[in-house]
């Protein structure tokens, strides 16, 4: 991390507390509080926002040594028999992505194939469009599912190593379900919930420990 970092975190963090102060005694104003008459807003050239900052700091963990969850991938899910150019780690770990960036369906993922600095967060080129990623998941059978299962797993095993003593001598399952709303309601296995929304309703069984909290699902 840049030494300068956590001084500007610092400043800012100060600037709001006193902009925030409760103690401080406000007489009576004659004018909006919000009363910005004169913005002006430029498009920098080499500095980039991202909505999701944290998405690059996750891959870097996901993909580093201690956790290699794209090789376990690689190594156990073979689904493609070339990779032009995409490897079965790129599609799952989109899949994935999209998920927890908000998306909601396979072409939220064109939203994240549109963002260039989103895709230089993780260092990519590009990533699967959504018909592709749709052709993708369309190929796993049973065996790949557990192969993927067994992927997560390992990689798991190797967070657990990370954690203190005591960490696995107790350990919960909760099992609940829960409504996956979709758009199409003529899908096959679709059902309409007590809440009056069509979906599918998955089980979801997750793997908590009593201290530390929920680990995955």
């Amino acid at each position: 991390m840049n030494r300068t970092y956590p001084k500007i975190l610092r400043n800012r963090k100060r600037r709001i507390e006193r902009r925030l102060d409760p103690e401080r005694r406000w007489t009576d104003t004659e004018a909006p509080m919000m009363s910005a008459t004169n913005i002006h807003f430029e498009m920098a050239e080499r500095s980039r926002a991202l909505n999701y900052g944290g998405i690059g700091a996750m891959h870097l963990m996901l993909m580093g040594q201690k956790l290699g969850l794209a090789e376990e991938i690689d190594g156990r899910v073979q689904l493609l028999k070339r990779h032009l150019p995409y490897h079965e780690s790129d599609h799952v770990l989109n899949l994935a992505y999209n998920s927890l960036l908000d998306g909601v369906r396979l072409e939220d993922i064109e939203l994240r194939r549109n963002d260039e600095a989103f895709l230089d967060g993780l260092g990519a080129q590009r990533i699967p469009d959504p018909t592709t990623s749709g052709d993708f998941t369309r190929r796993f059978d049973q065996d790949s599912v557990v192969a993927l299962m067994e992927a997560i797993n390992a990689t798991r095993q190797r967070v657990w190593k990370e954690q203190p003593r005591g960490f696995l001598s107790h350990a919960f399952i909760d099992t609940d379900g829960t409504i996956a709303p979709t758009l199409g309601e003529c899908k096959g296995g679709m059902a309409l919930s007590y809440k009056g929304i069509w979906g599918y309703a998955p089980l979801i069984i997750s793997l908590a420990n009593s201290r530390e909290g929920p680990l995955s699902g």
